[in-house]
Order: structure tokens, then C-alpha cells, then sequence
């Protein structure tokens, strides 16, 4: 049963959690509706995996309230430990169990839900079905995780960094099947650093960044709060000072600019006009441009833009 029409699936209100004098969790709020992909996106230690695990019921809160379906942990917890799956940021399975039985195991605690080939086939791993979990890649355990978390039938459903250290191929493969469920309307909430992986899944977003949400909305809206469609990155020699600000904003189709640590990224509507505008510049002065690289506007822009930091420097 999912949450009634109008109420949302998850309710986090002034949400608080510290470790002596670190603040993971620093006064979060957030509501997820039914039926969507809701993603909590920043950097290792930003405090995404403390809020899931508060809002799974694994921790307890300093202070803030969640509420599920309108339900609490403290009242309602035998009940919505049968509506929710779970797959934690490391699962750790039996390795001496086979993939069957695992899955059979899990469903053992559920009073509802699909049935253990049906999950199986769900996560593709029939032709896995009688191997033992030690022997799976690291891509099929992730999958085996996934039908652990499914075997319910939950209407919520919480991935925790669901794809981190995977090849890219096992990556897209739990990819797609996280966009089946989306299909079929299950309300999922992911964590994860991937900021494409963001923009494919998540219906929207909430960027965290030291306990703190500082953007929240759909992919698009977010990448379109920068006013530009393209990221220019460039460094010049090294003891070798790049033009200043000034001179940068005024080429031509270039919206903001930003200095990193050893590089500059400019933010740009019109790519063809500003980047020969800007060797150009480079010419003038005669500077040597060591990197220079463009790329679509994506989360990670959204993410420099407020923090001055990137997402895979944390």
C-alpha cells in the first residue's frame, strides 16, 4: 500500500545527527512523493549514507522527526519493516549460501511478496541460481543485494550508493533495473556521487554537502540555475597568471567565472563564440594553455558553482 494521494512516502523535518564534534547531519528537510526516484547526491562524507540510515530506522536521530507513509519508527517500526527494502552501501551476504537460498532466506521474513524465481528473474541471475554468493562478480552480488531488498514487494525502496566500485557494465545493468522499477512505479530513494548516474535516474535531486542541503529540485532545473550550457576548464604553465576575471567575463558568450586550485572554469552559453574568443585572449598574452577541456552544464557544475569544490576532490 503506498501513501495516501497527497501525503508523501517519506517526511524528514530538522533532521540532527553528530559523532562527538562531527556534524553529519546538520538540520535536514525533505519530502519524497510516491512513485518517484528521489536522489541524495554529494561527496563521501557529505552525510548522505547517516540520513538514509536514520530514515531506514538503523539510527537513531539527535534530533529532527521522519516520518513514512505518516508512520514513525518509535510506533509503527514491525510495519514498516514490511513495506521497505533496504540495500545498504555493503551488503555483507553469506558467501557459503547459493544464490537460492539467499533469496529464499530474505523472503522468509516478509509476509508478502513475489516469489523467489520471480525475483530471481527480476534481477537476472537465473543462470546464477544454484552458484554460491563467493563466487559471484562483484556487479552480481550488487544484483543479489537488489532481490534481497525486493523480496517484499516494498513500496519504498532505499539504495545506498547501489553501484560504487562496479564496472561500467555492471553499472548500467543495475542501472536498468533500477529504471524498471521505476516503471512500475516504486518510490526509490538513491544515494550516490555519481552525478550522471543522478541525471539518468532521479526524478529530482538533493544536493548534500556537509550535513546541509544546498540545491533541491529536478536535474534540469538544477543544471539550468547556471545560466549556461557548456563548462570550459582550462590551465595555463605553470608561474604563468591566466587573464583576470574581468578580461574572461567580457569574452563573448561567457556567463561566470570561476578559479579553482589549478585550473579556471568558465561557465558559457555560445561554446563556438567564446572558446576561439578565449585562445585568442591566451595568444595576446602569450600563455600556453596546458589543459583545456568543455563539456556539457551537468550536477558536478551545479555542485562547483555553490561549493568552489569539486565532487571527486572529497
Amino acid at each position: 500500500m503506498a501513501a495516501p494521494a497527497g501525503q508523501p512516502s517519506l517526511r524528514v523535518r530538522s533532521l540532527r545527527k553528530a559523532y562527538r564534534d562531527v556534524i553529519a547531519v546538520d538540520g535536514v528537510d525533505l519530502e519524497v512523493w510516491s512513485g518517484e526516484c528521489f536522489g541524495l547526491l554529494g561527496p563521501n562524507g557529505a552525510g548522505k549514507t547517516t540520513t538514509i540510515e536514520i530514515c531506514e530506522g538503523l539510527l537513531e536521530p539527535d534530533s529532527g522527526t521522519v516520518e513514512l507513509f505518516g508512520l514513525t519508527w518509535a510506533r509503527h517500526g514491525a510495519e514498516l519493516r514490511q513495506r521497505l527494502g533496504v540495500q545498504l552501501q555493503d551488503t555483507q551476504l553469506s558467501e557459503k549460501l547459493t544464490v537460492g537460498e539467499t533469496v529464499r532466506l530474505f523472503r522468509s521474513f516478509y509476509r508478502r511478496g513475489p516469489s523467489v524465481e520471480e525475483v530471481i528473474r527480476m534481477v537476472q541471475l537465473e543462470e546464477k541460481r544454484k552458484a554460491r554468493v563467493g563466487a559471484l562478480s562483484g556487479g552480481q552480488k550488487q544484483r543479489l543485494a537488489m532481490a534481497c531488498a525486493l523480496v517484499g514487494d516494498p513500496d519504498l525502496l532505499f539504495l545506498d550508493e547501489p553501484t560504487t566500485g562496479l564496472d561500467p557494465q555492471a553499472r548500467r545493468q543495475l542501472w536498468e533495473l533500477i529504471g524498471r522499477l521505476k516503471r512500475e512505479g516504486r518510490t526509490v530513494i538513491l544515494t550516490t556521487h555519481y552525478m550522471e548516474e543522478a541525471e539518468r535516474l532521479c526524478d529530482r535531486v538533493a544536493i548534500i554537502d556537509r550535513g546541509r542541503i544546498i540545491a533541491l529540485g529536478a536535474p534540469g532545473e538544477l543544471i539550468g540555475l547556471l545560466g549556461a550550457g557548456h563548462v570550459v576548464e582550462f590551465a595555463v604553465d605553470s608561474g604563468r597568471e591566466a587573464p583576470p576575471p574581468a578580461v574572461l567575463e567580457a569574452i563573448e558568450g561567457v556567463v561566470a567565472v570561476r578559479a579553482l586550485d589549478s585550473s579556471y572554469q568558465l561557465q558559457v552559453s555560445e561554446l563556438h563564440r567564446a572558446v576561439p574568443a578565449l585562445l585568442a585572449e591566451f595568444g595576446r598574452r602569450g600563455l600556453a594553455v596546458t589543459e583545456l577541456r568543455t563539456h556539457s552544464a551537468s550536477l558536478e557544475d551545479v555542485f562547483v558553482a555553490l561549493t568552489g569544490r569539486h565532487l571527486r576532490d572529497e
